[in-house]
């Protein structure tokens, strides 16, 4: 049995922050696993700027934004494990890894961060009638082939789902010959990031189609066209609103799921709203000293966000291993209320809070010149005026200390209240 101090399990951009922020806190004995031949995660194929201007203040792009981490990782002399497979994890952090080089491997660690990040709903999970026909591929798989592999997927493409991924593909493949004839979107909005939209659809005149869908893929060898339909409000296809379109390849883009088939393998409580585990305010899981962050607590909009997130993780797990993590004094709870679908974290630990607490929600809707409204059980402690609020956009707050330190409650709810 090989022992470390903090085991990082994932190398994507979560745990690579994880890993650093370890380090900078004392930690040395750190081991960063990666099932992948490459550290950096989904970033090296995510060739498009826009990254980095949180975390660096510049526009980068997916591999720059790795590559910095990466070579601070090397640099700090962190151990890292590539092309190798976590079998398994159990309460007593106890990791069965598995690689060629290595061969079969038990770890013990004192902390463990997960950091697997998230993988991509396929045409499976969201049963779409129709044929088998080749060409039917999920955005990323598409990213991909385009990006690291050079292989052009179609030329004559339809996608279904509005988000990121999605978007950034039906420019990515108009950049480079093919044809977009449309984005269908089932629910009435988009569920990227504006800039996104504008800069991805609008600048290249690719009409996105909100509240529809498509209802049929024709073809048998290959993809030879689609029926789109548009949807009510209870999502089903509304009868003589079909239309076809001609095509060779359709993208899918329809939802991120977080990983974490080991987090539920290790008896980690998982939430049924961000798919993720519940998470206190030192990113803890509901196992003692096993830690999460990034995509595999719940699906963020920007890289910078994950990082951000990601340090606070390693820098707790830092803690953790020299001790100075409390589970006494005040907690509370927190819930989400009208309008907002989830909160991350879940429980919060006054104690171990320095000065402001980082919490991170989506809502259900998009509500325009509404406000956020925070209840220290029925008390409003703290309202913050929004000008716009979407489903795809992730919204972050930073509370101070002082706002809820002094005070004796058991849950925090935070609800959507719309202008009057």
């Amino acid at each position: 049995m090989i022992n470390y101090e903090v085991v990082v399990i994932g190398g994507g951009p979560a745990g690579l922050a994880a890993a650093i922020e370890a380090k900078r806190n004392g930690v040395n004995n750190i081991l960063v696993i990666e099932r992948d031949r490459e550290l950096g995660g989904i970033l090296q194929q995510c060739i498009h700027n826009g990254f980095g201007l949180h975390v660096f203040k510049e526009e980068l792009t997916g591999p720059e934004y790795a590559h910095r981490f990466i070579k601070e990782l090397k640099d700090m002399g962190i151990e890292y494990k590539l092309d190798t497979m976590v079998l398994s994890l159990n309460k007593e952090k106890v990791i069965h890894a598995i690689s060629r080089e290595d061969g079969y491997m038990i770890i013990k660690a004192k902390a463990v961060v997960l950091a697997m990040g998230c993988r991509e709903r396929t045409a499976g999970a969201i049963n779409i009638p129709g044929t088998r026909p080749s060409g039917v591929f999920s955005a990323g798989t598409a990213q991909r082939y385009i990006n690291i592999d050079g292989y052009l997927v179609g030329k004559k493409v339809v996608i279904l789902g509005s988000g990121d991924i999605g978007l950034i593909m039906a420019r990515r493949m108009t950049l480079e010959g093919a044809k977009v004839l449309a984005v269908a979107e089932i629910m009435p909005y988009s569920g990227g990031l504006n800039r996104n939209i504008v800069q991805c659809l609008n600048d290249y005149n690719i009409p996105l189609y909100l509240s529809h869908t498509i209802t049929e893929i024709k073809g048998r060898d290959r993809v030879t066209s689609v029926v789109i339909s548009q949807v009510d409000e209870s999502m089903k296809p509304i009868p003589g609103t079909e239309f076809e379109l001609e095509c060779d390849t359709v993208l899918l883009s329809v939802g991120l799921i977080p990983e974490n088939e080991l987090s539920e393998q290790a008896g980690i409580e998982i939430d049924p709203r961000t798919k993720g585990p519940y998470v206190t305010e030192t990113m803890e899981t509901s196992i003692d000293g096993v830690f999460a962050c990034g995509n595999v607590v719940h699906v963020h909009d920007l890289v910078d966000f994950v990082t951000e997130e990601s340090r606070r993780a390693g820098k707790n797990a830092a803690k953790y291993v020299k001790d100075l993590i409390t589970n006494q004094g005040k907690s509370f709870n927190t819930k989400p209320s009208n309008g907002v679908s989830y909160i991350v974290p879940q429980k919060v630990r006054v104690d171990n809070i320095d000065n402001t607490l980082d919490i991170f929600l989506r809502v259900r809707a998009i509500y325009n010149n509404a406000k956020l409204v925070l209840k220290a059980d029925d008390e409003v402690i703290k309202e913050y005026n929004k000008k716009h609020l979407a489903p795809g956009e992730m919204e972050h707050l930073v509370l101070p200390k002082k706002l809820f330190a002094d005070k004796d409650f058991d849950t925090l709810t935070i609800e959507v209240k719309e202008a009057n």
